[in-house]
């Protein structure tokens, strides 16, 4: 029972991290992630909800559900504020941001076409 509600919890982890990182890019590869990544992310959610609601209790899965996405919430901030500290010219994060969205688009664009 451990071992399925550890199961329940990660795929919620897993699913709200993906589902939370869309709003860290920009239109144009936004895009691509909300069709290819946040849409399977939100069904896997909500996939994961139904399960905890079937095999645990209420109170359970509730907490399950709310712990997620606080430790998401959590991570994000924390991640916000260590990136932040460590670049002292917004431009060079912006750059570097810049060229990350670019090579997903490139990943992206790969695995499609070939």
């Amino acid at each position: 029972m451990i071992i399925k509600y550890l199961g329940f919890l990660f795929t919620l982890l897993w699913s709200y991290t993906f589902i939370k990182s869309q709003s860290i890019f920009k239109k144009g590869s936004g895009i691509l992630i909300t069709i290819f990544i946040s849409n399977i992310s939100w069904l896997t959610f909500i996939a994961a909800c139904f399960y905890g609601f079937k095999n645990f209790t209420f109170f359970q899965t509730l907490l399950g559900i709310i712990v997620s996405i606080v430790l998401i919430h959590l991570a994000f901030a924390r991640l916000n504020l260590y990136i932040n500290s460590k670049f002292s010219d917004k431009r060079n994060l912006l750059i570097l941001k810049t060229s990350i969205e670019y090579f997903i688009l490139a990943v992206f664009a790969y695995y499609i076409f070939f």
